[in-house]
Formats: structure tokens, C-alpha cells, sequence
């Protein structure tokens, strides 16, 4: 075989925005296709979380609360799906990785960590979109939830904003979770529910006092969901924590605070895993 031809069979090495768009790829594949082999899962996770929407909107109406809050539970419920794809499908992951063997191939492989774990979320976004929509449709059509876009750019700047920050923020608690060792299980159980009632997912954010409203505006979803519901529900521009355009700029920064400090803490990993050569061990 004449030298031309064994390099066009053999090209250079993939490297770079290559090699990180290719390692998305393949850690999401088996993500997305193990999902297809067990339907029955995927129909019990769509399904279920509209026992607790159906509560909340059952609670509201008996105390005669405004019918935008029927609106805010609905949106909520379906916003929870991106939460826990962030708290078990990256977040945990890196620990769970560790204790099956698969952390020590991530950390030899030229490929980035950053990139293993958003192929991991992003393989697990098939499902948490499907629940949100199912949540979302379910929701508008039992209880005659009306929606009226004020701005569709607007709407969409803040679902992608918060979604980088929201990603960002679980790389980031990814290192920290590992670094904890197996404490990780505990803090992944222990941020559900907490977060579900400060991020305000089935209620204004505004019903705290500032400061407590300020300091839950940390997690990217508060803000977003704040934002999204003034976008969505013109009438619950009252209700808002602070106004659209902050809440954006807001999100902006914090998308760019958890990504630095994701790739900073996910570089700090590595070089601990190298130096002490215990990180990647199941024991610790």
C-alpha cells in the first residue's frame, strides 16, 4: 500500500472544536438510544409528574388564588424536567463514573471533560423535553391554561440563557460532587427538593422577602422561570422579582461566571487525578 493511500485512509488526528463537537456526539448516542430500548420508563417519567402539578393547581383553586398561578404551576412542572437532567445526568455523574471505573478513562482520553459531560446531559435532554412538552400540553388543555407571548426573542433569549447558565452551574457542581467523594449521593438527594421550593417552580419568587428572593436568584432557573412567566403571562407582570431585561442581563452573567468556573474546577480535577492518582479509585 503506497504511502498517499495509507494516509487517505488514516487522516490526521482529530483535535480541537473537532474533537470536542465529536465527543458530544458519542457520549450522548448511548444516552438517547438506551432511552428508546425502555419505553415503559419514558412513559412513567412523562406521566408522573403530573400528579404533583395537578395538587398544586388543586390547592390554588380551592384557596381562590389568581388563575395565573395555575399558569406558573403548569410551567414550573414542566421546567422540574431540566432540574433533575442537571442533578442525576450531570451533576452525580462524575461520582457514579468513579464507582463504575469509567472516571480513569475520561481523564486519560485527549478528550475534554467539559464535553463528556454535556454530551451526557444533552443525551438525557431527550427526555426532559419530552416531559416538559408532555407536562405542558397535559397541563394547558386539563386546566385551560391561556398563554399570550409578549415578546417570542425575548422568550427564547431567556430559555437558551438560562439553559447555558443552568448547564454551566452543573459542570461546575460535577468537580464538586466528585471531589466530595461519596457524600455526592447525599447532595444530590438533599438539593431536590430545597430547590424546588426557593427557585419558585410553583410560585412567584416575589413572595419572599428580597433578599431571600436575591440570594435563590443563584440558581439560573429562578430568574428564568421568573422571567419567562412575565413573558408568557402579560398579566403577571406584578408579580415579577425584577424586570425582563435585568433578569436577562442577570442570566448572562451568570452564564458566563459558572462556565469559567466549570472549566476551572473541572481542570483541577484532572491535575489532582494525575498528582495523586486516587480521585479516579472507587475507595476513598
Amino acid at each position: 500500500m503506497s504511502s498517499s493511500s495509507s494516509l487517505a485512509q488514516h487522516p490526521g488526528k482529530v483535535t480541537g472544536w473537532r474533537l470536542f463537537l465529536k465527543t458530544i456526539i458519542a457520549r450522548a448516542y448511548p444516552r438517547v438510544i438506551g432511552q428508546q430500548r425502555d419505553t415503559s420508563w419514558m412513559l412513567f417519567d412523562m406521566l408522573m409528574p403530573m400528579g404533583g402539578v395537578i395538587a398544586y393547581v388543586l390547592v390554588y383553586r380551592a384557596i381562590g388564588a389568581p388563575e395565573e398561578y395555575v399558569g406558573f404551576v403548569v410551567m414550573g412542572g414542566a421546567m422540574t424536567a431540566f432540574w433533575l437532567n442537571i442533578l442525576w445526568s450531570m451533576s452525580s455523574q462524575l461520582y457514579w463514573e468513579k464507582e463504575t471505573g469509567n472516571l480513569a478513562l475520561y481523564i486519560m482520553s485527549p478528550n475534554s471533560m467539559m464535553a463528556v459531560l454535556l454530551g451526557m446531559a444533552l443525551g438525557g435532554m431527550l427526555a426532559s423535553t419530552l416531559r416538559a412538552l408532555v407536562v405542558t400540553i397535559l397541563g394547558s388543555l386539563i386546566f385551560h391554561v391561556q398563554y399570550e407571548v409578549v415578546s417570542f426573542l425575548q422568550l427564547f433569549t431567556v430559555f437558551l440563557l438560562a439553559m447555558i447558565a443552568l448547564y454551566g452551574m452543573g459542570m461546575m457542581l460535577a468537580s464538586l460532587f466528585l471531589l466530595l467523594g461519596r457524600e455526592a449521593w447525599h447532595m444530590a438527594n438533599l438539593a431536590q427538593e430545597p430547590i424546588y421550593l426557593v427557585s419558585g417552580f410553583y410560585f412567584p419568587i416575589k413572595s419572599f422577602p428580597f433578599w431571600v428572593a436575591a440570594a435563590a436568584s443563584i440558581i439560573p432557573l429562578t430568574l428564568g422561570m421568573d422571567a419567562m412567566r412575565q413573558l408568557v403571562f402579560p398579566s403577571s407582570f406584578s408579580l415579577g422579582f425584577l424586570t425582563v431585561s435585568t433578569e436577562i442581563g442577570i442570566l448572562l452573567g451568570l452564564s458566563a461566571v459558572f462556565i469559567i468556573a466549570a472549566k476551572l474546577l473541572l481542570a483541577y480535577m484532572e491535575k489532582l487525578a494525575i498528582r495523586e492518582g486516587r480521585l479516579t479509585e472507587a475507595r476513598r
